[in-house]
């Protein structure tokens, strides 16, 4: 029996739920149509075509990644915590993020994380191309290490694996070294650690901090330029 009072919102969220278990692929209107209990016609009457639905599921995917808000009680812990729900974003919608970048609308859905990090950069002293460098290097730290993520977990089953390859090595009289190396990654932890130590190394290049701005760089220049090129 069909379902009455069908909304878009619900036609949406069904189509994302299957993108994000199944890929695009598998987002069909008639498949669609059975996971909502209607007719394939009413799908048709709130979303368009598929091509018209696909647009649309890009659409709020950009939108979902300009919610990201900034938590902490210093500029390193914000923009530490921008990092993590970025990377959590894009972990949770790999196929719906796939399909933005199919599209030409990277740059735009990064956008809004780039604007929280901006305003982190400034907070914490940072301007010019240096802020640019901070701002750039999380985001590089964050889509690189999801994408070192989506390639370990759809890897052929490593044999030996990496736990099994270091354990009885001594890593050169490092016992606890050895072990650490043979235990299961935490991959979270390791992606904390990792973007406070980046933001920490990106922070001290503000004035006043250690590691001061080079004198005679207002970091108005070219980003690629400077202390961080070759």
């Amino acid at each position: 029996m069909a379902r009455s009072a069908l909304t878009r919102d619900e036609v949406l969220d069904a189509a994302a739920a299957l993108v994000r278990e199944h890929g695009p692929d598998a987002l069909t209107m008639r498949r669609l149509a059975a996971e909502l209990s209607t007719a394939v016609t009413s799908i048709y009457w709130h979303v368009g075509n598929r091509e018209s639905l696909l647009d649309a599921l890009v659409a709020r995917t950009v939108a979902d990644l300009g919610t990201i808000r900034p938590r902490g009680a210093t500029p390193a812990e914000r923009m530490v915590s921008v990092a993590r729900t970025l990377r959590r974003a894009l972990r949770e919608r790999p196929h719906l993020v796939a399909m933005v970048h199919e599209r030409g609308l990277t740059e735009r859905m990064f956008l809004p994380a780039q604007r929280a990090l901006v305003h982190e950069a400034h907070a914490a002293g940072l301007r010019g191309a240096h802020a640019a460098r901070a701002v750039r290097a999380l985001q590089f730290q964050v889509v690189g290490y999801v994408l070192v993520e989506r390639n370990r977990e759809r890897a052929p089953v490593q044999s030996p694996a990496e736990e099994e390859l270091w354990r009885g090595e001594d890593a050169g009289s490092d016992g606890p070294l050895a072990r650490a190396l043979a235990a299961p990654i935490d991959t979270e932890h390791l992606f904390v650690d990792s973007v406070r130590a980046l933001v920490d190394g990106l922070l001290a290049r503000a004035p006043g901090n250690t590691g001061e701005a080079t004198p005679g760089d207002t970091g108005d220049g070219d980003v690629g330029r400077g202390p961080y090129s070759q």
